[in-house]
């Protein structure tokens, strides 16, 4: 008879924890910034729980005054706009521009203030900010009052937080498989271990981006296809270490004890440290030279 895994008393502890704040009616994706817990982990622990079943009515409830919290938040931005006000600015640059020092994320931003899809919002988002009255608006809001009563400074450091300690694995799936070797003649064939003809097989990586919807799109600070393949930069991560290191006296004690739970993490190797914030997905590198075996064996 096996014997199971002993549970990890601070793994379980986290797992009532999490679970007491889905309950409240707290998003997954909520929960796993909170604790620096990878949202599958925590889908994971909701499925093995069985939260959703037991929980379900709650949940509807809470998705409700969830909804209500959301346009009570959009219908008092909106009516901010006259109390910041700019004469050079229409009614939706001026949105953007407060959704944006909310949420540091120019997509977001975008799509909160023009109401349109991902993909637009994602290329128009970036020429927002590049437009310098925008730009000059955005730093005239952060330094204001107003914005300051809407941001507070544990929101500001969790923000931080969420860049410093920002997970490769959250972003991309990736590992290896078995393919055929090819060559000009298709795949190279091999005499097998029962005598008969059987595809040469190499091994080689693979890396596949998560999709839009997966992932936290505030993280990401470029995406670009290129010559080489497509690639994902994200926010930079050192910045933010600095930031955070000169700003601990702004951290709640919550906070704290986050950060020194992901610094852990990162030194056991369960995050992956990875100073450059750039995720390369290149084509499948050219596969080895078997033109000549592959014409052998396409002549026998």
């Amino acid at each position: 008879m096996k014997r199971g895994r002993k549970a990890d008393p601070q793994t379980e502890q986290l797992k009532v924890q999490a679970k007491a704040l889905y309950e409240e009616g707290w998003k997954l994706a909520e929960i796993a910034r909170q604790y620096g817990i990878k949202p599958g982990t925590l889908r994971r622990w909701k499925y093995e729980g069985k939260w959703t079943e037991k929980n379900s009515e709650r949940s509807e409830l809470n998705s409700e005054r969830s909804e209500k919290e959301i346009q009570k938040k959009t219908k008092t931005i909106e009516q901010d706009i006259e109390a910041v006000g700019s004469s050079d600015l229409n009614d939706q640059q001026l949105l953007f521009c407060l959704y944006f020092v909310r949420c540091f994320n120019a997509t977001k931003a975008y799509q909160k203030a023009y109401g349109v899809d991902y993909k637009t919002a994602m290329v128009n988002g970036c020429r927002m900010l590049r437009n310098a009255k925008i730009s000059s608006e955005i730093e005239s809001l952060k330094r204001d009052r107003l914005v300051r009563e809407f941001l507070k400074e544990e929101d500001i450091f969790d923000r931080y937080i969420d860049i410093a300690f920002s997970d490769i694995t959250e972003f991309v799936d990736f590992g290896t498989e078995q393919v055929p070797v090819m060559s000009m003649y298709g795949p190279v064939m091999v005499k097998g271990k029962n005598g008969k003809k059987e595809p040469m097989m190499k091994t080689v990586n693979w890396m596949r981006f998560k999709d839009a919807k997966e992932v936290d799109g505030f993280l990401i600070s470029e995406i670009r296809q290129g010559k080489d393949g497509a690639s994902i930069k994200l926010l930079d991560k050192m910045m933010a270490m600095r930031w955070l290191s000169e700003h601990m006296d702004l951290a709640t004690e919550e906070q704290k004890a986050r950060i020194e739970l992901l610094k852990r993490r990162v030194s056991d190797g369960q995050i992956e440290e990875d100073e450059t914030g750039v995720i390369m997905l290149a084509p499948v590198l050219p596969e080895t030279d078997g033109e000549e075996d592959g014409s052998e064996n396409e002549k026998q």
